[in-house]
C-alpha cells in the first residue's frame, strides 16, 4: 500500500484509486449516522470514484443497466455532487474485476443503494478537493465555489480537479456526515437528460451482449432436453462432429452442445444433433386447466405476516373473492446470450445477468474453479427485468469455453429454448374476505396468498441449467421465502390502507412443479391486482365511489397525494355510470409498502359481442422521492403500464404433463402495438431532499388492477383470473 501511495504522489495520477476490499465501519459509532446505501458494505471512496491527473472522472457502480436508465441517472447524481458537467463522467457498471459487489440489480433499488452511495461519495470527494484548494491558498473553504470541475477562489484563482488530486490519497472511509447539495441548487439532477443507452439501440450499433464480437470467436448452440426431468438415453455424435465447420460436440451428462466456426453452421449442427438424441421423458407437470386448484392444494407452510385486532363497529356485510394469475414468462425480445473465454486458467464471461458476483460464484462452483479465477462483465441484454435465461446462458458459455480453451465462445439461445427453459414468474392464488359496516367502511380484512418462492437466482451452481444437466449434477437450491419488508410471494400482500382489524397469511409452497424465479415486481404484481380489484368490489358492495373508498382508508399523505393527483388529471367524476361497453378503473399501491407510490386510472372499451378489449387513456401519478431524471421515471411507469397490460390481458405459460408448450409468439401471445393504450400520461411528484425510492417496479400491480376494474365497469363482468382477455372471450387461449 505504501509503495502504491508513493507512486501516486510522484506521478500525480490516479489518486482517487480503486479497491474492492471492504472495510468494516462502525455504523452509528460516536453518534454518527450509519453509512447510507451501498456505502454500508463498501465504505471506501476509491471503490466508487476515480479522478486522474488530467481531471478525467470515472464512477463505478455494481448495478447493471437493464434498460431502466440507471447509467443516465447515476451519471447525473455523480455530476451533480461533483459539480461537473454530465459529459465529464465516465461510468463503469457491474464488473467483478472493477466494481463493488452490490449483489443483484433488482427490486427498484439501484438508486436507493448505489445512487445514494455514489451521491454521498461524490459529495465527499468534492469537499476534499475544495479543502485541498483552500489549504493551498490559505483561505477558508466556505468562500470557494466549484464550476465544471474547477475550484474558484478569491481574486479569480482557479484550480482544476486534476491539479488538486495530485499528491492526495483518498483511500479513506466515507463520512456519513458529508453535506449534500441543496436541491434548490441542482443543475444536473431533477432535469430531463437523454438516456445514454438509447442511441445505439435505435441506430443498430453494438448495444447488447448479442453484439459482442471477439477475435477468433466460435459459436455454440445447446440441445436442451424436450421437457423437465427428461434424461438423455442415447445420442449419435460422430456424424455431427464430422460436419464441415464443426469444431467440437460437447456432451456432459444430459448437457449437449455444438461448437462451430460460424453461427449458421452451429444452428444446423444443433438441429442434426437434436434429431439424433433420444430422451426418456417424465410426466411431472400439473394440470394446467386446474391451475388455481393445483396451487392451493400443494403442501404449503402458512405464515401469518400481519395481524391487527382492534375494536370498532361490527360488519353488516361480508364480501369474499378469489383471484389467480398463471405462470408468466419474461418474454425477452432477444433470447439469452453470453460469451466466455478461458485463457491461462482465467475465465472471462460477458453476460446480461442481474448479479455479476452471484453469477461468478455459481459458475466457479460448477466448474470447480476459484472464484478469483472467474470474471463476469455485465453487457446489456435485449430483455430482462428478472431472472430470465441470462445466468443459464452464461453458464452454458462458461462450460463450453473449458472445452475449447483460448477461443472465445458465443452461446445464443433459440426462441423456443428461451420460452421453454427460462425460470417463470410463479403462478399465484389470493383469497380475500372483508366485512363492511353500515356506513360502508371496512372493519375487518382477511387476505391469504399462495405462492412459490420468487427467487432462485444464482449464488450456487444448482441454480444453473448446465450444472443441473451435467454428469456431476448439482441439485437446485432449496426454495425459500424472501423476508419482509421486501418479501417475495407476500410482497404487497399487506395493504397500505388503515384497517381496524386485519389478518394476512402467506402460504409458502416449497414444491415447484414448474421452474420459477424472479419476474419484475415479484409477488407485488399479483397481490396488488388482487387487493385493488377487491377494493373495487368492496366499493360496489358499499355503494361508494372506488376512489373515495380508497381515500377514506388512507392516512399516509403521500399516498393520498398520488391518488388525488391521478384522479384529478384523469378527470375522475365520483359515481359516473358506465356507458355501453366503456368503463374506467382505478388502482393504487406503494411498492413494497416502503418504496414508490403509484396510482393509475385507465379507460377501456369492451366489444360486448366478441369480448375484445381496447385500451384508451391511461393516467398515472407517481412519487419516487427525490427526482433524478423525470423523463427516466416516466419511461419506467410507461413501460410498466404497457408490460402489465400485456400480462393482465394476454400472457400465460401453457404446458402439458411433460413439456412447456408456449414456445413462440403465437402460443405465448404478448400485447402488440395495435393493442397498446391510446395515450399514457405520467405525472411525477418531486420530493426535494427525500430519499430515492426507485420507480422500475411500481406500476405493474396498479395497472393490472386498474385494467381489471375498468373491464368490470365496462362489461359488468368481474374477471378474477388472469389473463383477462381469456375470461372475456371464455375461449381457450392459444397453446392451451
Amino acid at each position: 500500500m505504501n509503495a502504491r501511495r508513493e507512486f501516486l504522489r510522484q506521478s500525480g495520477a490516479l489518486v482517487v484509486a480503486f479497491t474492492l476490499a471492504p472495510r468494516l465501519f462502525a455504523q452509528g459509532a460516536g453518534g454518527k449516522p450509519a453509512l447510507p446505501g451501498s456505502l454500508s458494505k463498501t465504505p471506501n471512496l476509491d471503490a466508487w470514484i476515480r479522478i486522474d491527473a488530467t481531471g478525467a472522472i470515472t464512477v463505478f457502480t455494481g448495478k447493471a443497466e437493464l434498460g431502466q436508465g440507471v447509467k443516465t441517472a447515476i451519471t447525473q447524481i455523480a455530476a451533480e455532487e461533483l459539480d461537473v458537467d454530465f459529459a465529464a463522467i465516465g461510468l463503469v457498471t457491474a464488473d467483478t474485476a472493477r466494481t463493488a459487489n452490490e449483489g443483484f440489480t433488482a427490486g427498484s433499488k439501484s438508486l436507493e443503494d448505489s445512487g445514494t452511495a455514489i451521491r454521498h461519495a461524490a459529495a465527499q470527494v468534492r469537499a476534499i478537493l475544495v479543502a485541498e484548494a483552500a489549504r493551498r491558498w490559505n483561505v477558508p473553504p466556505e468562500g470557494l465555489t466549484v464550476e465544471s470541475g474547477t475550484v474558484i477562489g478569491p481574486a479569480g484563482r482557479r484550480a482544476a480537479y486534476g491539479e488538486l488530486i495530485a499528491g492526495r490519497d483518498l483511500h479513506v472511509a466515507a463520512d456519513p456526515g458529508t453535506k449534500l447539495k441543496d436541491p434548490g441548487q441542482f443543475r444536473v439532477m431533477n432535469r430531463p437528460v437523454r438516456r445514454v443507452d438509447i442511441p445505439a439501440k435505435v441506430t443498430g450499433e453494438a448495444a447488447y451482449v448479442h453484439d459482442v464480437r471477439l477475435p477468433g470467436m466460435l459459436h455454440a448452440r445447446i440441445v436442451r432436453p424436450p421437457g423437465y426431468g427428461a434424461k438423455l438415453a442415447a445420442v449419435e455424435i460422430e456424424a455431427v462432429s464430422r460436419r464441415p465447420g464443426v469444431v467440437k460436440v460437447v456432451r456432459d451428462g444430459d448437457f449437449l452442445a455444438v461448437v462451430a466456426d460460424r453461427e449458421w453452421t452451429a444452428i444446423q449442427a444443433m438441429r442434426e444433433l437434436a434429431a439424433a438424441a433420444r430422451w426418456n421423458e417424465a410426466a411431472s407437470l400439473p394440470d394446467e386447466r386446474r391451475l388455481p386448484e393445483v396451487v392451493t392444494s400443494l403442501p404449503a407452510k402458512a405464515m401469518v405476516i400481519h395481524e391487527a385486532r382492534g375494536g370498532g363497529s361490527a360488519g353488516t356485510r361480508i364480501v369474499e373473492a378469489a383471484y389467480s394469475r398463471p405462470y408468466l414468462a419474461h418474454g425477452s425480445i432477444g433470447p439469452s446470450c453470453a460469451v466466455a473465454q478461458l485463457t491461462d486458467g482465467k475465465l472471462t464471461v460477458w453476460t446480461h445477468t442481474q448479479g455479476v458476483y452471484p453469477d461468478r460464484a455459481a459458475i466457479a462452483e460448477m466448474l470447480g474453479m476459484p472464484a478469483a479465477s472467474v470474471r463476469c462483465i455485465h453487457a446489456e441484454g435485449a430483455g430482462c427485468y428478472g431472472h430470465n435465461g441470462a445466468d443459464d446462458a452464461a453458464a452454458d458459455a462458461a462450460l463450453i469455453a473449458t472445452h475449447v480453451p483460448g477461443r472465445p465462445v458465443r452461446v445464443q439461445w433459440m426462441r423456443e429454448q428461451e420460452h421453454a427453459w427460462e425460470p417463470f414468474g410463479p403462478a399465484m392464488v389470493a383469497k380475500a374476505r372483508a366485512a363492511l359496516d353500515a356506513s360502508g367502511r371496512i372493519v375487518d380484512w382477511d387476505y391469504a396468498v399462495w405462492s412459490n418462492t420468487h427467487s432462485m437466482r444464482p449464488g450456487g451452481a444448482g441454480a444453473l441449467l448446465a450444472a443441473q444437466h451435467g454428469a456431476k449434477a448439482f441439485a437446485p437450491p432449496e426454495p425459500k421465502p424472501l423476508p419482509l419488508p421486501d418479501g417475495g410471494g407476500d410482497r404487497n400482500a399487506i395493504p397500505l390502507y388503515v384497517l381496524p382489524s386485519a389478518r394476512v397469511t402467506h402460504h409458502f409452497i416449497e414444491r415447484m412443479p414448474i421452474r420459477v424465479s424472479a419476474l419484475r415486481a415479484l409477488g407485488a404484481h399479483m397481490n396488488v391486482f388482487a387487493v385493488e380489484s377487491f377494493m373495487d368490489e368492496l366499493a360496489a358492495a358499499a355503494g361508494r365511489d372506488p376512489v373515495e373508498l380508497r381515500l377514506a382508508h388512507l392516512e399516509d399523505p403521500r399516498a393520498r397525494d398520488v391518488v388525488q393527483l391521478a384522479a384529478e388529471r384523469f378527470g375522475w367524476t365520483p359515481g359516473a355510470p358506465a356507458r355501453t361497453g366503456k368503463g374506467r378503473g382505478f388502482a393504487f399501491a406503494r411498492y413494497k409498502n416502503h418504496a414508490t407510490y403509484c396510482a393509475i386510472a385507465c379507460e377501456v372499451e369492451v366489444d360486448l359481442d366478441t369480448g375484445r378489449p381496447t385500451l384508451g387513456r391511461v393516467v398515472a401519478a407517481v412519487d419516487s422521492g427525490q427526482v433524478v431524471n423525470p423523463d427516466g421515471i416516466r419511461n419506467q411507469i410507461e413501460g410498466a403500464i404497457v408490460q402489465s397490460a400485456s400480462w393482465a390481458l394476454y400472457e400465460r405459460v401453457a404446458f402439458d404433463a411433460s413439456r412447456i408448450r408456449s414456445v413462440d409468439w403465437s402460443t405465448y401471445p404478448i400485447l402488440r402495438f395495435g393493442a397498446a393504450p391510446r395515450s399514457v400520461e405520467v405525472h411525477v411528484i418531486d420530493r426535494p431532499g427525500l430519499p430515492f425510492l426507485g420507480a422500475g417496479e411500481a406500476g405493474q400491480g396498479p395497472m393490472s388492477a386498474a385494467l381489471a376494474n375498468a373491464i368490470a365497469h365496462a362489461s359488468g363482468r368481474r374477471i378474477r383470473d388472469l389473463p383477462l382477455a381469456r375470461g372475456l372471450s371464455m375461449e381457450p387461449a392459444k397453446g392451451g
